[in-house]
């Protein structure tokens, strides 16, 4: 049995649930909530998610499946995905897709120990009782996995910039997930399909996307609602990837460091 990770709808979207793309910092109407920045989204999944079987998740609006959903771009080029016949979810099969990535499950939890609380009364260094396990942030690990060990081979030097959240609950697929919009920016670097059973692709130009869109290209819901604002996401992590750190990875290993938590997850 599959578990995947999820948080409560309610949790995440307190009043309304937004449509599209929604920016890290841009909530300024009719939604309010862990939306309003990158700080207040990461501690939404670290106080409010858990995992569950996903059977369960997949009939269960009032949980939002968290995707790491990742565009690669490589300087004014774009990684175009096609998910093929050979792929599990044969909801996704043929269509055009920008976002590397997948389910979060257990193995991407990373626990924490909490120390319990010393009871009012108990003697100092006396014993408290077991201390309690809860899960911290996942999704840098998983995107570790689906990017670096499972769909890609990338090499060079890289920067993932977490860019905001994208939502659609007009159909029965989105209602049950939320995707977690990062940008990976390949540095000299290059990148090339592992999963060549389940995915081909190849790197399009930023034009062509849009071109591909209004002319009917197959792409996935999620995909067809980042191309109108790529040119605005592309920016807005160029920004954010200019200040922070970089990792060199060799044959396609998964080395990693982190250099800001909240600001630029690296890969």
């Amino acid at each position: 049995m599959e578990f995947v990770f999820v948080v409560p709808r309610t949790a995440l979207f307190p009043e309304h649930a937004p449509h599209g793309l929604c920016l890290f910092g841009s909530g300024t109407g009719g939604w309010t909530g862990p939306l309003w920045s990158r700080e207040q989204f990461d501690s939404c999944v670290r106080e409010e998610g858990f995992f569950v079987e996903r059977p369960y998740a997949e009939r269960t609006p009032s949980l939002k499946q968290v995707i790491p959903y990742t565009v690669v771009v490589r300087g004014e080029e774009v990684l175009l995905l096609q998910r093929t016949k050979g792929g599990g979810d044969a909801r996704l099969h043929d269509k055009l897709t920008l976002g590397v990535g997948g389910h979060v499950n257990p193995i991407d939890a990373v626990p924490a120990v909490v120390p319990a609380v010393v009871p009012a009364g108990v003697p100092a260094g006396a014993s408290a009782g077991p201390r309690a396990e809860r899960v911290l942030d996942p999704l840098p690990a998983a995107t570790r996995r689906e990017v670096m060990e499972e769909e890609l081979i990338v090499t060079g030097e890289t920067r993932l910039v977490p860019v905001g959240l994208i939502n659609d609950d007009t159909n029965p697929v989105g209602a049950v997930h939320v995707g977690f919009v990062q940008v990976l920016h390949l540095l000299g670097g290059d990148a090339r399909i592992r999963e060549v059973e389940q995915l081909q692709g190849e790197f399009v130009p930023f034009a062509e996307l849009q071109s591909r869109l209004e002319g009917g290209a197959n792409f996935e819901t999620w995909s067809s609602l980042l191309v109108p604002h790529l040119d605005q996401i592309l920016a807005l992590s160029s920004n954010g990837a200019s200040s922070e750190g970089s990792t060199a990875h060799e044959d396609g290993g998964p080395t990693h460091s982190t250099t800001s938590e909240k600001a630029t997850a690296t890969v």
